[in-house]
């Protein structure tokens, strides 16, 4: 679990109390991994406290983040700074939360990020790492796993080390995500308590993460009563309790074939996730019925046939990266997921996307 937990609005003004004490030396700089979305927004790069040798690393999240990306920013690190940093710092959505973990690892662990794509292979603790979200609903901020796309398969870096040290939760950061991107992370976040609730790993400890932020999804995305800044903390709280929910059990089927859109189209975790779901009635049709109630509701339009001129050896690839999330169907299906789905219930269900 996350060790440290700062929660409310304006407390990202807290962030160089948090850092002081963490700074090893004024060699060993902090450095601030941030979504290049930020470029020019001094309301939260102007809050950012650089001293001494610290830096601020901007970051495209116009793809899914990559093991190559990581290690390129660990090479940068390395070769820009004699001494290791006192701390790695994201700042941003889910996709740099991921790549701060991913550094954050891979600055005290030998070889490429592809090599540590699994269920812990992390041998070394990382250094000090503090995420800060500006999007809720990924549940990156809290989860065990920093999901990166690499040579051969898109599979997450999931270790005791892998979750941040401290996590600033400020509802304010998230006020002007744009009306897609907010539903389609949301969503994510109301899958991840689908996949937990409905799975076989549930325990009564991720059960009780997982109903409370399946209620506040339902409360944020269905009702009218709840003005925007209630939502906003609202939002940031489903987020963090789905994320819990997932870390004691699992995602599943909507997850598995997410990761094969994503690894072949490049599909984005949250739509790719939404465009799953809506064909997966044989799975989750009771929650798929208040999904779709949500989407109709916020005027929602998913994209169509992505995967329609696809040829089959891409389909295939699909498959085999969906069928490599072993945990993932078990959770869904049980031990004996193997006899309960087959390559062509998969392939027709990528065709219908």
């Amino acid at each position: 679990m996350v060790s440290r937990v700062v929660f409310g609005r304006g407390c990202f003004n807290q962030l160089s109390e948090l850092l002081e004490v963490k700074r090893i030396s004024d060699k060993a700089p902090f450095i601030f991994i941030v979504d290049d979305v930020f470029k020019g927004n001094a309301w939260i790069t102007g809050r950012i406290p650089l001293a001494y040798s610290d830096e601020m690393v901007y970051v495209s999240t116009d793809e899914e983040p990559k093991t190559s990306q990581v290690d390129e920013l660990v090479e940068k690190i390395i070769l820009t700074h004699k001494d290791r940093p006192s701390g790695i710092i994201g700042i941003g959505g889910g996709s740099v939360l991921d790549i701060a973990k991913a550094v954050s690892i891979m600055l005290t662990n030998k070889g490429e990020a592809k090599d540590y794509q699994g269920w812990d292979l992390v041998k070394n603790p990382a250094i000090y790492h503090v995420g800060i979200p500006t999007i809720s609903g990924t549940g990156a901020e809290v989860s065990r796993t920093t999901v990166l796309t690499g040579p051969d398969k898109k599979l997450g870096i999931n270790s005791d080390f892998t979750p941040f040290d401290q996590v600033i939760l400020d509802p304010e950061l998230i006020k002007d995500v744009p009306k897609q991107q907010w539903f389609y992370t949301g969503m994510d976040c109301f899958i991840h308590c689908v996949e937990s609730l409905n799975g076989t790993y549930l325990n009564t400890f991720s059960k009780s993460y997982g109903e409370k932020a399946y209620e506040l999804c339902k409360e944020v995305f269905l009702s009218d009563t709840v003005d925007k800044k209630l939502s906003d903390e609202m939002l940031m709280m489903a987020s963090w309790h789905g994320g819990m929910s997932i870390a004691y059990s699992q995602v599943g089927v909507v997850h598995a074939l997410s990761y094969g859109l994503s690894y072949v189209l490049g599909t984005k975790h949250g739509i790719g996730n939404c465009i799953v779901f809506d064909q997966l009635d044989d799975f989750y049709k009771e929650d798929l019925k208040i999904f779709r109630e949500m989407k109709t509701k916020h005027g929602i339009e998913l994209p169509k046939n992505i995967c329609k001129d696809l040829i089959d050896e891409e389909i295939n690839t699909m498959i085999d990266v969906s069928l490599g999330l072993e945990p993932l169907w078990e959770n869904a299906l049980g031990p004996n997921w193997k006899r309960k789905v087959s390559r062509t219930d998969l392939h027709q269900l990528y065709r219908r996307m």
